[in-house]
């Protein structure tokens, strides 16, 4: 009967439909397939997108309909919940039988239900015991640094004000004190205002003061930044240079609340498969009996070459020189063909007679191959041809794939395999179909040169797994002759082969270093024939194995494995590559020269990690890596049998000791000569996230230029992120695009989506979200570095002419004897913030810009101002205070001494309250809007209008409120046309009011870009003086000044390279010197030389 998640308990018997997730963990009890096989998509549990193989237990096989669950009896014997997607402990009893249960049997929550009808399943955790929810997290609430800092700043004005309350009212009561007879007259005397109780009048004085110094605290700061905050998240949204045509989708601000944020990330935790990748393996390359075929070369050997003006394939050629194998013609094919590689477009104008014929209607989805020599059947024209079939039947045999006819595509455990049976099926050994036991092939012929339909037999499939790194099988073709065919990481299927199938391994080794070094993953075939006899003995110890049931029976297959896995003869190798996404190395280098570093989590396997770092230019050839890892199990707990307490705490003291090593190597080493790589496995993550080993392993870690955690669970991405966070302070910026990576998105202090392949799970938990990782270099290098210098700006404007209007309150009250009088019309005041000054500000929050975006990214170092947080640091706040000080002390005595001692008009009217008022409000207006013009870098006729507009905008509200009915305008009625207007002195000392105020910041800025100049005042200068475009080798080198202290990206992994290859140059000059220098023809030359009479 049908029930829905939230009603499933444990115990319960599901059966899941294809295409289907499963509702709980479960215990997978049979499928649609005889042998108990099904396939699981874990996408939304570690972000990959290759398929799982799962399989029952032998006893429950048999359980195929819902009737034959009326009498199914069972018990499971389990852990508790806990968030580890890797791992499971339990004992299923049946029958007075127990079977060990082991992640084989186990579909977890929010995995899919793929290539399978159908599977029965028993609930073992439902709810919130189901190891996805224990990865969850709660979503945090998030707010910048700068908007934290700025409550630090309204404290400090509220400091300031609560400060001169307190003078005033002291100040009140001693003038009351100091005789002044007038002020104990009680007709019309202010009812606060008690000359003969000083206390209460004093209290009542402070309220007075806190009342109307109240314009010190900015109030309309929060509601003009969320202004300006929304309309950034417009302009973010609306950029078109982040909106990506193949997908129609564009980055978007799922939050304003973090904006100027983006300007200070110092670290970035990103995702691998689907953020950095594509969720897609393509065929590169192959090495086949010590020949390497697919010449294409990398953009960094491209880069590399173009400035050193060689020719890498040519020189890589000559210095590795070791594809000799005997075949002079092949050899002469090979490095004619390398030596002329075509790169149009990148500055080497060849011709390559492999891949010049390469047609692009060709080009095959997971095949990314070019060379003529193997394409369209050409292969059956090279010399020993058969050892070429083997390469291609191991190629299209030695895997768990399957064919998916209604779309003519393979799906199988790892996209490696996938993209294995599609290369394969381009060479003409096409995988046709698959059954429990047999292959079906469709098989070029080399003598006949036409397709033949082959069945092998598929007889004992020796699986794939971390401790192993190889997978094999063993198949029977149709001459009745047995085979092995294996695949696996160099080092393990080197250790197997036997003395005589070696030949190809010296070539073989150079070609996998050389795949290695262009970030490619890369697999070594080979394969051995064997006898029947052979066969007949290894099978009976081989279902042995596999039908004990004891803790040893893991030991017990490996055994038997290695009886029949050696004596093997080399084929040759394979490299793939996971398909980085458009930009992402570039993408990489800018981040990385605008100082942020960049740590890869993913849930992928060390060899593959590794291999996408080499990809994206995180890794290069001459980093030092160090690997921090736990062992399986030591020998010391093999021999003491230790208890898992004990085991943990051996793996410790491992991590520590590893831990400390490390350290003690990056203390001894020159920092800018030896950039170092953290590499971690997952178990040894686990224990590293302990509390007593957390400081030390971060404190590693931060050391270093990149991290690497693999095999990394969701739970585990968030910890990371916390901890990263916790220990170094910095700004951490989280990227992914699965639901394994939300708590991780979450937990940073800015979280960004990829609405890629993997659901919308990331990008609802998201900030901000983009359609691919390319586009975070814009939003960071241009609209963080932007958006970061537009707030702290608009926040330091905001104080500056608060306290310069405020304080002039304040000077007043002074001069009027603490009366708590107002200088200004209540209009006046309550225009200030409203009207007068708050719309030149939000134009500087949403329009200023230092440089232009392309000069932002030409150079990403002036992202750096951010994270060192220059444009709000503590010293500009206080200096901007200072400033705000000034200018109204200069606004007030300046006022009060042209005013006060002389007539203000040719009728001799001296100035009273309301002229006095009036006019100092006026310099108030003008100064505080002529110093945001001198802030602003970036000028739009917004900009003018909005300030030049706000002036006027004073005329007009003085003179309409002026000519109102003196029932509303009071004592200001007709002031501005009749009294002050006419003035000539109310002009001359605005004018004058105006330069003092504004004379120390004008100085300050002439003397800061004279003598102290920031990187933004030379790029300004340098491009308005069109320096840029004159004196084009002084904008160069000031471009390269981002690149000088960078260690990790494609700029600093071309600068590796091209070190590599002068050295090996070098090396060989001088082999090739010594090696004339010692020659006897040389010797005998210079003995000729030296008796020959001159």
């Amino acid at each position: 009967m049908p029930k829905s998640w939230e009603s499933l308990l444990v115990g319960d018997i599901v059966k899941v439909m294809k295409n289907e997730y499963f509702p709980s963990d479960l215990l997978l009890l049979s499928s649609s397939y005889e042998d108990g096989l099904c396939y699981v998509e874990t996408m939304n549990l570690d972000g990959e997108t290759n398929l799982k193989a799962k399989r029952s237990l032998e006893p429950t096989l048999s359980l195929e309909s819902d009737s034959d669950f009326c009498k199914f009896k069972a018990a499971i014997r389990c852990e508790d919940p806990n968030p580890s997607l890797y791992t499971f402990v339990g004992n299923f009893d049946i029958d007075k039988e127990s079977y060990p249960l082991n992640p084989t049997q186990i579909m977890l929550r929010d995995s899919k239900l793929r290539n399978t009808d159908y599977v029965y399943g028993a609930v073992i955790f439902s709810g919130p015991d189901t190891k996805v929810i224990r990865n969850s997290t709660r979503s945090p609430s998030k707010r910048s640094r700068v908007e934290k800092k700025m409550d630090s700043v309204i404290y400090l004005l509220f400091a300031i004000m609560v400060l001169i309350s307190f003078v005033s009212a002291i100040g009140s009561a001693v003038f009351t004190l100091s005789g002044r007879w007038y002020l104990k007259f009680k007709v019309n005397v202010d009812q606060l205002f008690d000359p003969n109780d000083l206390i209460l009048s004093g209290f009542l004085q402070f309220i007075r003061a806190l009342v109307l110094y109240g314009y010190l605290i900015p109030i309309s700061l929060y509601v003009s930044i969320e202004v300006v905050k929304v309309l950034q998240a417009m302009l973010i949204n609306n950029d078109v240079a982040m909106y990506d045509e193949a997908t129609g989708k564009a980055v978007e601000a799922r939050t304003s609340n973090l904006n100027e944020e983006l300007g200070q990330v110092e670290m970035i935790l990103s995702d691998k498969t689907g953020t950095l990748t594509c969720n897609q393996m393509e065929f590169r390359k192959c090495s086949i009996e010590g020949i390497t075929y697919g010449g294409e070369v990398t953009e960094v050997d491209l880069a590399a070459s173009r400035r050193m003006n060689i020719d890498v394939e040519r020189h890589r050629f000559s210095l590795d020189g070791s594809d000799s194998t005997g075949r002079s013609i092949e050899m002469f094919d090979f490095s004619t063909g390398d030596g002329s590689t075509e790169k149009d477009g990148l500055g080497l104008q060849h011709s390559n007679s492999r891949t010049s014929d390469f047609k692009k209607d060709r080009a095959v989805k997971g095949f990314n191959f070019r060379d003529n020599r193997l394409m369209d059947k050409m292969w059956i024209h090279r010399s020993n041809v058969g050892d070429m079939i083997m390469f291609f039947r191991v190629m299209s045999l030695c895997h768990t794939g399957i064919p998916v006819e209604e779309n003519a595509t393979y799906e199988a455990e790892s996209p490696e395999e996938v993209a294995f049976l599609i290369a394969a099926r381009e060479f003409g050994f096409r995988f046709c179909q698959r059954t429990q036991s047999t292959i079906v092939l469709q098989e070029l012929d080399p003598t006949s040169g036409m397709e033949v339909k082959r069945e092998y037999k598929l007889l004992n499939l020796l699986e794939f797994n971390s401790s192993r790194k190889r997978m094999s099988v063993i198949v029977r073709d149709e001459d009745d002759e047995i085979f092995l065919f294996c695949k696996g990481a160099d080092e393990i299927i080197f250790d197997r082969l036997a003395d005589d199938g070696r030949t190809y391994q010296q070539a073989t080794v150079m070609h996998l270093s050389n795949y290695a070094e262009d970030g490619l993953r890369t697999m070594v075939f080979a394969y051995r024939k064997i006898g029947a006899s052979e066969y007949e003995n290894w099978s009976c110890v081989f279902k042995n194995a596999k039908a004990t049931i004891c803790p040893q029976r893991d030991e017990l297959l490996e055994s038997a494995s290695e009886m029949i896995e050696k004596d093997l003869i080399l084929l040759g190798a394979v490299a793939v590559e996971d398909k980085l996404q458009k930009g992402v190395p570039e993408c990489i280098d800018k981040l990385a020269q605008a100082g942020l570093k960049i740590w890869l989590l993913t849930g992928d396997k060390k060899e593959t990690a590794v291999n996408i770092g080499y990809s994206c230019s995180l890794l290069r050839h001459d980093m030092k890596q160090l690997h921090l890892s736990s062992s399986k199990e030591s020998a010391v707990n093999k021999q003491m049998k230790v208890k898992t307490s004990l085991k943990s705490a051996h793996n410790c003291e491992e991590i520590l000791s590893q831990l400390q090593s490390y350290n003690q190597l990056m203390t001894k080493e020159d920092r800018d000569e030896a950039p170092f790589a953290l590499v971690v496995d997952g178990k040894a993550l686990e224990l590293c996230l302990k509390s007593d080993l957390r400081r030390r392993f971060l404190s590693v870690a931060m050391h270093c230029d990149v991290v690497i955690c693999c095999r990394v669970s969701p739970k585990q991405k968030a910890l990371v992120t916390r901890s990263v966070k916790e220990y170094s302070g910095k700004t951490i910026l989280a990227i992914g695009d699965g639901a394994n990576d939300v708590g991780m998105i979450q937990e940073a202090d800015i979280g960004v989506g990829i609405s890629g392949m993997e659901g919308m799970q990331a990008v609802m938990a998201s900030d901000f979200s983009l359609p691919e990782f390319r586009f975070l270099e814009r939003l960071l290098i241009v609209h963080g570095h932007w958006c970061y210098r537009r707030i702290s700006k608009m926040i330091l404007y905001f104080v500056y002419k608060n306290v310069a209007f405020g304080l002039t309150l304040f000077y007043y009250n002074i001069f009027t004897g603490f009366s708590g009088q107002d200088l200004y019309d209540d209009w006046y005041m309550v225009m200030f913030n409203v009207l007068l000054t708050s719309l030149p500000v939000i134009s500087l929050g949403v329009l200023e810009q230092d440089v232009s975006s392309d000069v932002c990214l030409k150079f990403p170092a002036l992202y750096q101002q951010g994270q060192k947080n220059l444009c709000f640091s503590w010293k500009r706040i206080i200096g901007w205070i200072a400033n705000g000080i000034f200018a109204s002390l200069a606004v007030f005595i300046l006022n009060i001494f042209v005013l006060t001692p002389r007539a203000f008009d040719k009728d001799g009217n001296l100035a009273d309250i309301e002229h006095v008022g009036t006019i100092t409000y006026t310099c108030i207006i003008w100064t505080v809007n002529c110093q945001i013009a001198l802030m602003i870098s970036h000028f739009t006729w917004i900009s003018h209008c909005l300030i030049w507009g706000s002036i006027l905008c004073w005329y007009i509200f003085l003179y309409s409120y002026g000519i109102v009915s003196p029932t509303y305008s009071a004592n200001v009625f007709h002031i501005f046309t009749e009294q002050i207007g006419p003035a000539p002195v109310y002009w001359t000392t605005t004018f004058m009011v105006l330069v003092v105020s504004l004379l120390p910041y004008f100085i300050h800025i002439v003397v800061q870009r004279s003598f102290y100049p920031m990187d933004d005042h030379i790029l300004q200068e340098m491009k308005h003086s069109g320096t840029d475009v004159i004196d084009s080798p002084m904008w160069l080198r000031e471009q390269e000044k981002s690149k000088q202290l960078t260690q990790v990206g494609y700029s600093a992994r071309v600068d590796a390279k091209i070190r590599n290859l002068k050295d090996q140059l070098h090396r060989k000059r001088k082999s090739f010197y010594l090696s004339v220098t010692n020659s006897p023809i040389y010797r005998s030359v210079l003995h000729r030389d030296a008796h020959t009479p001159h």
